[in-house]
């Protein structure tokens, strides 16, 4: 009788046992479980960079550094349970505050790297996208002054590290491939003769309107010059030799509207002999489509647009009306 109450009770003791170690298997596991999918110790977005040819390990053990994670070894532990087995990639990342482990594992194997921009605006001369780059402390080794009008105004991204040659080959890449596009789909209307011909002509009407609907009349009044011989007349061309693109910060001189310098078109018929700044993609299409417009002179509007006229006395009028709003506001 003692005997199978004893070998009942140890029965009894070992289910007990099996039930407690089951249990504390569970929890163990779902400890391990939460440590892994739990939040993490970043208080604020950190940023962790990831070298080329890393494995997890160097990886893990960056993380733990920048404080993304708590504990490298305990990181490479869980990862072995619960991740994927997917390599990390190289890139420099943004890791959200209290990010847990396992999104972390899956941010680095992504390869979803920090976007970093760099934006050229429509118009900008090719000195200040030189002054740009150089400026950019992410980016590194050395570029000359790109030629004017070879750079498409866009905004491109970058990785901490990459060259500024690699960046900048991109933009040039980005405006061949744009020209030819838009070239391929001129109008008969079209004035310039060469892609070369509508870059400049482009650059001229992207410094003279900033208004998107007045691309297409600004390319026309000068498409129109061109067609009639006359000599375009814009003030951009006369600033350009002088300052390179930049602003001028004074009103331009009666020596530089005599200047004869290869881009005064004050000085002299037809194009000017070069670019004068980056022109985008909208001042491109509006000289390959001019407006229908017999158009051959504009004048500001005073409310920051242009009023366009046909003839010259018609021009004259709409000045005399400029200078009258200038007059009113006290500028004359």
């Amino acid at each position: 009788m003692a005997s199978r109450k004893s070998r009942a009770a140890a029965a009894r003791y070992v289910v007990w046992l099996i039930v407690l170690l089951l249990l504390a298997a569970l929890l163990g596991g779902g400890a391990m479980l939460w440590s892994w999918r739990g939040p993490g110790p970043a208080t604020a977005p950190l940023s962790v960079t990831i070298r080329e040819g890393a494995t997890l390990s160097s990886s893990a053990h960056a993380l733990e550094k920048a404080g993304a994670i708590r504990s490298a070894r305990i990181f490479l532990r869980l990862a072995r349970l619960f991740g994927s087995t997917r390599p990390v990639r190289a890139g420099e990342y943004e890791v959200p505050a209290h990010a847990s482990q396992d999104a972390i594992l899956e941010l680095l194997q992504s390869g979803k790297t920090k976007q970093r921009f760099v934006t050229i605006p429509e118009g900008m001369p090719a000195i200040l996208v030189y002054e740009k780059l150089k400026a950019e402390p992410l980016l590194v080794g050395d570029i000359a002054v790109p030629p004017e009008g070879s750079v498409l105004p866009d905004s491109y991204s970058f990785d901490r590290g990459d060259t500024r040659a690699a960046v900048l080959k991109r933009m040039q890449a980005a405006m061949t491939t744009t020209l030819d596009r838009l070239w391929a789909a001129r109008k008969p209307t079209a004035v310039v003769k060469t892609p070369r011909e509508a870059i400049i002509l482009a650059s001229i009407v992207e410094k003279e309107t900033a208004l998107p609907q007045e691309r297409r009349m600004v390319a026309a009044v000068y498409s129109n010059r061109l067609k009639e011989g006359m000599m375009l007349q814009a003030d951009p061309t006369v600033i350009y030799p002088v300052t390179k693109g930049k602003p001028l910060g004074r009103r331009i001189l009666r020596s530089e509207l005599r200047a004869d310098n290869g881009y005064n078109t004050y000085a002299r018929r037809g194009l000017p002999e070069g670019p004068i700044a980056n022109p985008g993609r909208a001042s491109i299409a509006a000289v390959l489509d001019p407006a229908d417009s017999h158009a051959l002179y504009f004048v500001a509007d005073g409310k920051g647009g242009h009023v366009f006229a046909d003839t010259l006395d018609q021009h004259n009028a709409n000045v005399q009306k400029y200078y009258a709003i200038r007059r009113a506001r006290g500028e004359m």
